[in-house]
């Protein structure tokens, strides 16, 4: 028996078309499992973010009782402690709404009689839910994006996995709280920690328009746009102000938490940063699309080890965040690891 050659030439067009379908496949079956992965542990990251929550609001319950006789504050305790519990035992169904009361009864305290201590916990708590329920439900966008496309869904390449939920709580912002100042602008930053193969940070140099004598160096990021993730905002950052497309999840982190309130270009403005740590071969930064005060205020780049921080600070010229040359070898190793660390407190 024999073939003609456009037998073959079919017969090798259709073999090419299933090899496609199945590397397709089997690629798009690994991300779809590391998308799961990462739902599963971002959840862990938010239970525990809410546990923490509960046990401050105890100890919220506990000060405000306090020795002095006041039954309205006695009872506002009590139920601050009920709703603690309720918080811990809840089953997935009905936490959302426990954790919603539990955030209105926590702001509702006087922070006034609490110790400084016990209103920085507090504080730390309820920021610390926020990045892991931001976190969460980018991790749970970004898994049905996939799942549930028309060629996943027929191919039932997401397996029997149960498909991930968001968990919709409200946000408090009392940003002038903990520094009793007005400000004019609250911004949520996504900043990109970027080494390269010897452990050196890419950090810009940069000033206010207000004062162009007083240079500063911070590392990629800007502000989140509405709707946009902080994972989405970190890559679009690094692209605009570098001209480097990252993958998004070659992204580690965040791994920072950053609250920093400063003047600029005549404005006092908070920012709540989030910090991803990302490794790439060392290249020459070329903006692909600089905002306008790039363009006038951004006046250097440079690839930098932990001693060349300390020399620009010792030069008079501040680094941002600060310690930053004691924290590379930290966002080193999360760079080279594959999970994401849970996310702590800088300067």
């Amino acid at each position: 028996m024999t073939f003609s050659a456009t037998t073959v030439l079919v017969l090798a067009l259709i073999a090419a078309v299933v090899v496609a379908i199945g590397a397709w496949a089997y690629s798009t079956a690994n991300r779809l499992d590391r998308l799961h992965v990462r739902s599963d542990k971002s959840w862990q990251a938010l239970e525990a973010a809410l546990a923490r929550r509960a046990v401050v609001a105890r100890s919220v319950a506990m000060a405000i009782a306090g020795p002095v006789s006041d039954p309205v504050l006695a009872e506002q305790a009590k139920r601050l402690a009920a709703l603690a519990d309720r918080a811990e035992r809840a089953d997935r169904a009905e936490r959302e709404a426990v954790e919603n009361q539990l955030a209105t009864a926590l702001a509702a305290v006087d922070i006034g009689l609490l110790r400084p201590q016990l209103v920085a916990e507090m504080a730390d708590a309820e920021a610390r839910v926020l990045i892991a329920r931001r976190f969460h439900n980018d991790a749970v966008r970004d898994t049905l994006a996939l799942r549930t496309r028309r060629p996943v869904r027929l191919l039932h390449l997401g397996g029997t996995a149960p498909l991930p939920t968001y968990f919709e709580i409200a946000e408090r912002v009392t940003p002038a709280a903990s520094i009793g100042l007005a400000v004019d602008t609250v911004r949520t930053s996504a900043r990109v920690v970027l080494l390269d193969e010897l452990d050196r940070i890419l950090l810009m140099r940069g000033s206010d328009p207000k004062t162009p004598d007083s240079p500063f160096w911070f590392t990629i990021g800007g502000g989140v746009e509405p709707g946009e993730s902080l994972r989405a905002a970190a890559v679009r950052e690094l692209w605009e102000e570098t001209g480097y497309t990252a993958d998004p999840d070659a992204l580690r982190g965040p791994i920072w938490r950053r609250v920093a309130v400063f003047p600029f270009d005549g404005e006092l403005i908070r920012a709540e940063e989030l910090f991803f740590a990302l490794r790439v071969p060392a290249y020459e930064p070329k903006p692909a699309d600089p905002s306008s005060w790039e363009k006038r205020c951004v006046t250097a780049h440079r690839w930098c080890a932990a001693a060349d921080i300390k020399a620009l600070e010792a030069s008079g010229e501040p680094v941002y965040p600060f310690d930053l040359d004691g924290l590379i070898a930290e966002a080193a190793e999360v760079a080279s690891g594959t999970t994401d660390p849970v996310v702590r407190s800088i300067r």
